[in-house]
C-alpha cells in the first residue's frame, strides 16, 4: 500500500464508474453465498472473508451513498480510510478475476469487472499494493513490466536468432501478423519465443515483431491505472497500425489476451482494425488448414485451462484441438475446461510478492487435480500460470512436471529434416 490515501479521489472515482450494470449487480447480490464455493481463496483456506461477494461492498456502498432516501439527504454511509484499508487485500491480493464465481451465481454478477472497477477507484486513492503498482509504471516508462526495453527487446531477439539459427522478424514492412511477446516468457521462458516462431516459419507465415509494440501483458489494467492500461493497449494498436497487419497474435498469456481481445477497442474508443487470437487459437487455425504434422508425444499428462483463454476468452475447444492426434496419452482434470479452477496467480497477483503464502495454498487444489488425473505432467497455455505454478511447485516442493503447449507442439513438429 502506498503512503498517500486520497479518500475523496477514491470515492469520486468509485462513483464515475458505477454506471448501470455496476449498478444493477450492486443491488442484485442475495447473498447466497453460492460464490463462496467456487472461489479458489475460499477453498484453499475455509475463511469466509474470501467469499466472493464481499468484492462487491465497495461498488455497493458508493451506490448507496448516492441514491436512496438517506443517499438524496447526504446521510448515507461514506465511504472512509478505513474501509479502502480493509477493502485492498481483497480487491487486489486475493482476486484473480478469474470469472469462476460468476458461473455459479444465480444472478450473473459478473465479480471480475466490478474487481477491475474497485482497482481503479482503489488506485486513485493511491491503495494497492507496491510491487503491483510499480509493473505498471515500469510499463510506462521502461517498456514493460521486467523492465524489456524496446532496445533489450532487439538484442534477446539478436541472440534467440543467433542462437537457435532460427528468424526472428523485426519492425518487418508488409507483415501481414505482429506477434507480441509476455516479458515473463523473454525474461524466463525464452524457449517460448523460438517456439512460436518455430512454428509461424514452418506455417508460411508473413509475420513480425514490433519495438513500437510488443509487451502484450498489460499492467495498467491489472493494477487499476487506466492511464497506463490505454497507454499499453494503444502502442499495440499503433504498431500494428503502422506495419498494416491483418492480425495481432497473443502469446501464452491469459490476461493479455483477455484485455486485447475484449477490452481494447472500448478502451481506445474505436473498433480495432485488426484480428486479435490467442496464440492457441491462431496455431489451431493453421492446423486446420494442413500446416502442420506432429510426432507422437506419449508423456501421460493433463492439461490446466487458463482461466482468461477458456472460461472468460471461449477457446478452451482450440487447445484440445491441438492436441488431437500427437499427444496421445491425454487425461482431463476435474473440473476441466470452463470450470477449471485458476492458478491462483492471474489478475496480476503473481506479481504482489506478499500473497505468495496464500498462492501455495490455492496450488495445493490444482496439484490435486492432477493427482486425481493419474498423471503427474501438467501443459498449460499461459506463461503467468507457468510462473506461478513453478514458484508455487518450489515452495511446496512437488516433484510433477509443468509444459507449455507451444514449447511441445515446436519441439514434436515434423519438418523437411524428418523425411
Amino acid at each position: 500500500m502506498t503512503d498517500t490515501i486520497n479518500v475523496q479521489a477514491a470515492a469520486d472515482k468509485f462513483l464515475s464508474v458505477v454506471g448501470r450494470p455496476l449498478a444493477t449487480w450492486a443491488e442484485a447480490c442475495v447473498k447466497c453465498g453460492l460464490c463462496a464455493e467456487a472461489c479458489h481463496f475460499y477453498q484453499a483456506t475455509k475463511d469466509p472473508k474470501y467469499t466472493p461477494a464481499y468484492k462487491i461492498l465497495p461498488i455497493a456502498k458508493a451506490h448507496k451513498a448516492r441514491t436512496g432516501f438517506l443517499g438524496m439527504l447526504g446521510l448515507a454511509p461514506k465511504i472512509t480510510e478505513k474501509d479502502l484499508k480493509d477493502w485492498e487485500e481483497l480487491i487486489f491480493d486475493t482476486c484473480n478475476m478469474c470469472g469462476r464465481c460468476t458461473l455459479v451465481c444465480p444472478m450473473g454478477i459478473d465479480i471480475a469487472s466490478i474487481t477491475g472497477a474497485t482497482r481503479a477507484a482503489m488506485a486513485s486513492a493511491g491503495i494497492g499494493p507496491a510491487d503491483l503498482f510499480a509493473a505498471a509504471e515500469n510499463s510506462r516508462d521502461r517498456g514493460s513490466p521486467l523492465g524489456l526495453s524496446p532496445e533489450k527487446l532487439e538484442d534477446r531477439l539478436e541472440w534467440l536468432a543467433d542462437d537457435n539459427e532460427i528468424e526472428l522478424p523485426l519492425d518487418k514492412k508488409g507483415a501481414e501478423v505482429l506477434l507480441t511477446v509476455s516479458s515473463i516468457e523473454m525474461m524466463k521462458y525464452p524457449d517460448s519465443i523460438v517456439s512460436m516462431a518455430k512454428l509461424l516459419n514452418h506455417a508460411g507465415v508473413n509475420w513480425t515483431f514490433s519495438k513500437k509494440g510488443y509487451e502484450a501483458t498489460n499492467f495498467g489494467y491489472l493494477s487499476g491505472k487506466s492511464d497506463i492500461a490505454k497507454m499499453m493497449t494503444m502502442r499495440i494498436v499503433e504498431a500494428a497500425e503502422e506495419l498494416g497487419v491483418k492480425a495481432v497474435i497473443i502469446p501464452e498469456c491469459g490476461h493479455a489476451y483477455g484485455v486485447m481481445r475484449w477490452q481494447a477497442a472500448n478502451v481506445i474508443g474505436r473498433p480495432l482494425p485488426f484480428e486479435v487470437w490467442h496464440i492457441t487459437e491462431y496455431l489451431a487455425k493453421l492446423k486446420r488448414e494442413g500446416k502442420f504434422e506432429f510426432k507422437p508425444y506419449t508423456t501421460p499428462f493433463t492439461y490446466h485451462d487458463p482461466c482468461q483463454i477458456s472460461r472468460r476468452g471461449g477457446a478452451a475447444a482450440d487447445a484440445r484441438y491441438l492436441m488431437e492426434g500427437f499427444m496421445t496419452d491425454f487425461h482431463e482434470m476435474a473440473p476441466t475446461g470452463n470450470s477449471n479452477w485458476c492458478c491462483g496467480g492471474g489478475g496480476g497477483v503473481q506479481a504482489i510478492a506478499r500473497s505468495a503464502p496464500i498462492r501455495y495454498q490455492v496450488f495445493k487444489i490444482k496439484t490435486d487435480q492432477v493427482a486425481k488425473a493419474g498423471v503427474e505432467t501438467l501443459v498449460s497455455s499461459c506463461a503467468n500460470c507457468r510462473l506461478t505454478m513453478d514458484e508455487a511447485k518450489a515452495a511446496t516442493k512437488w516433484t510433477g512436471g509443468l509444459d507449455s503447449i507451444v514449447e511441445i507442439l515446436a519441439s514434436h513438429l515434423i519438418t523437411k529434416d524428418d523425411d
